[in-house]
């Protein structure tokens, strides 16, 4: 739509911004397009040549900032002064690259009278203040997929996150209570129109209560030499497929600096499936493999098994039964079977491993009952419909297979008194802690080998000096040659995982050709990650993933002054996602505008107003304007509106500017909101249907 800026109404700025921030696109594209379109907030598409740039304010839907614009009897024109607020801030010790982003947020705050206090936290003082609510501000980041959206939203139930504070100040009807309430249900429903329906519930409440600042989509990078071909990104955060990596030249023995969970790469942990840190996603995913695979879009894949069905039983739960891949063997030569698959269901699904306190963080856990063996078909009994669980099943932990030799009495080990859970997880009497509710029967043992079925084996491990204390130097991995997928994989022989000190370091080894790949998020600062991608594209490659998961700023909507939810938007539109993330991020990132990426199952939906940099509007909320007379320009923007001829835009504009009142465009809001949700289209399948496979 062109606003003329030669023609009066519209000549004025400030009428032009009015209308564009009075008009509901989401709405009168649901309405009138059939949801063939989407929302856009850029003239050209990001795609087109040069086109892929943030530019803030966007002119989206933010009735709040309309009314502010046009509504009011004065008119800002200078700010005099701002209401003072105090909020803190707190940052992990050692992520150099937050702390960069946090002092320029601190920096666009003040500009608006809002003092950030700044506390750095050691890992145990910054979990102990996020869990309690001793913050007004945290980073946090989505997991990506694929636990996004489900499994990231059944943790803020469970206080080991900053969700599980910042949500208590939700206001009545969507308490805290209701809506983890709300999460669970959703997980169960089998109608997918329902279950996207209570998704966009979920996620509009989240989104009007302003509790998350969408701030960047995080990208896993790699740096190949050119000795190298054929690498292609993941699709989990720590899923790298360097098997299909091909190579050009010299030694079919490449050397790697991977990123892990706290970001270079430092040990290994316990090298069992079952577990969790400091066990590594990357190495889980290279030794053991699931059922099924994550695939690109969150297409399920076969894996160890071949097929699967699907199919409702009484009571209301669904049966899925496996057909699995015949002659697959463990990396002991231990042959893959049912029986395997149901060792290993036998141990890490043994109550009290299902409860939230462990496993049963993941809903899988929950909702799995029994699973048994029907010959070589492998039987998995629900008690609901739960449609998250071929994509949990495909989690790099806890259900990958290990060999049953590799438990600690091997295949004849009992899941009570012997099972796989860690030693450290017994308490002093020797017993797995049990909730309440349960008692203490399960004893942990360990595993007593890392034997997988996937792509690499595990060979050795190298000290520096030989010396466990000093740390690993080197990990090797040999390649599968029984690996049933060898058909399709490259033609490296042996990977030599090496510790780096630094970026720095691992930078130098990449130039000086003793290092072939860097892979992973932290392994290079990203000013070093686009130098490799402009300055030595001759020597190496660059590959840079999708957005796989969001970082997000958490906002406590339980602690003062943050518990005012326009405090909270102001926070919102003070911040200068677009130039901290050029600044600080060097382009390996992409601002963000929702909690999670739009590819994420049931995320494809536009929420407004947008949680952008805003300035204008920050200053109209927050800080006194120095008067000046503004000029009535309702009637003419009504005018407008009727020559546009949009009967939605009409009735928004209409009710928006001649009520004039807080009350009147609550009410609006309501309405479109429940319109919204009755206007639903069917939504768009992500990966299979659930009655197939």
């Amino acid at each position: 739509v062109i606003l003329n800026s030669n023609k009066a109404p519209t000549d004025e700025l400030i009428v032009r911004k009015t209308i564009m921030h009075a008009v509901n696109k989401v709405a009168i594209i649901d309405k009138e397009l059939a949801g063939l379109a989407e929302p856009v907030d850029a003239l050209f598409p990001k795609t087109a040549p040069y086109c892929d740039i943030d530019l803030t304010p966007r002119w989206d839907y933010d009735l709040e900032k309309a009314m502010l614009l046009n509504c009011n009897d004065e008119l800002q024109t200078a700010v005099s002064s701002c209401t003072e607020h105090t909020a803190e801030f707190i940052v992990l010790e050692g992520e150099a690259t937050l702390a960069a982003l946090e002092d320029d947020i601190r920096a666009d705050l003040e500009a608006v009278g809002i003092s950030v206090t700044t506390r750095t936290l050691a890992k145990d003082p910054f979990n102990e203040a996020m869990v309690s609510g001793d913050f007004n501000m945290a980073f946090s980041e989505t997991w990506g997929p694929p636990y996004d959206p489900h499994s990231y939203a059944a943790s803020w139930a469970t206080p080991d996150e900053a969700h599980f504070a910042a949500l208590k100040g939700l206001p009545e009807p969507m308490t805290q209570a209701v809506l983890s309430n709300k999460i669970s249900e959703v997980l169960t429903m089998a109608d997918p129109t329902a279950r996207q329906a209570a998704w966009y519930e979920i996620l509009s409440t989240l989104h009007e209560q302003a509790i998350d600042l969408p701030f960047s989509g995080k990208r896993i990078p790699a740096v190949l030499g050119r000795r190298l071909s054929g690498y292609t990104a993941g699709n989990q955060q720590f899923d790298y497929p360097v098997h299909n990596v091909q190579v050009l030249s010299g030694s079919k023995t490449i050397t790697v600096a991977p990123g892990g969970q706290t970001g270079l790469f430092v040990g290994v942990g316990r090298l069992d499936p079952h577990s969790y840190r400091p066990n590594e996603f990357f190495i889980s995913n290279w030794i053991y493999e699931g059922l099924v695979h994550y695939g690109h879009n969150g297409v399920i894949h076969p894996a160890l098994a071949t097929s699967w069905t699907i199919a409702d039983t009484q009571g209301g739960g669904q049966r899925y039964r496996f057909a699995l891949r015949a002659g697959v063997t463990f990396h002991d030569g231990t042959p893959f079977n049912c029986a395997a698959v149901k060792m290993n269901f036998d141990h890490v699904l043994h109550p009290p491993l299902n409860h939230n306190w462990y496993h049963g963080w993941y809903h899988l856990a929950l909702h799995t009952v029994s699973w048994n063996c029907d010959g070589e078909v492998f039987v998995v009994n629900l008690d609901a419909p739960y449609y998250p669980f071929l994509q949990e099943l495909s989690l790099i932990r806890p259900l990958r297979m290990l060999s049953p030799e590799s438990f600690i009495n091997g295949a004849g080990t009992d899941s009570t008194t012997q099972n796989s859970c860690p030693l450290k997880w017994n308490n002093e009497d020797g017993f797995l802690g049990p909730p309440p509710g349960f008692t203490a029967e399960v004893k942990c043992a360990g595993v007593r080998s890392s034997h997988g079925t996937g792509p690499w084996k595990f060979d050795s491990v190298k000290y520096y000096s030989d010396d466990e204390a000093q740390g690993i130097q080197e990990l090797h991995f040999v390649k599968n040659e029984d690996w049933w997928g060898n058909d399709a994989r490259g033609n490296i022989e042996k990977m030599v995982i090496k510790h780096y000190a630094d970026s720095d370091a691992i930078a130098a080894a990449l130039l000086d050709g003793s290092l072939d790949v860097a892979v992973g998020d932290k392994v290079l600062k990203p000013e070093q990650v686009r130098e490799f991608s402009r300055e030595h594209v001759a020597t190496h490659s660059f590959v840079n993933g999708p957005p796989l998961l969001n970082q997000i700023v958490v906002i406590n909507a339980a602690k003062a002054p943050t518990n005012d939810i326009e405090v909270r938007k102001l926070l919102m539109h003070s911040i200068d996602k677009a130039r901290i993330v050029a600044d600080e991020l060097y382009g390996q990132a992409q601002v963000a505008d929702s909690m999670f990426p739009k590819d994420a199952p049931y995320c494809d939906i536009d929420l407004t107003p947008r949680w952008d940099y805003d300035l204008q509007k920050a200053q109209l909320m927050n800080c006194q304007p120095e008067a000046a007379a503004a000029e009535d320009h309702l009637p003419l923007i009504l005018g407008l509106t009727l020559g546009i001829g949009i009967p939605l835009l009409l009735g928004i504009g209409a009710a928006s500017f001649f009520y004039g009142r807080r009350s009147g465009y609550d009410r609006l809001e309501q309405e479109q909101k429940e319109k919204r949700k009755r206007e639903l289209e069917e939504p768009v399948t992500v990966g299979v249907p659930d009655n197939a496979a």
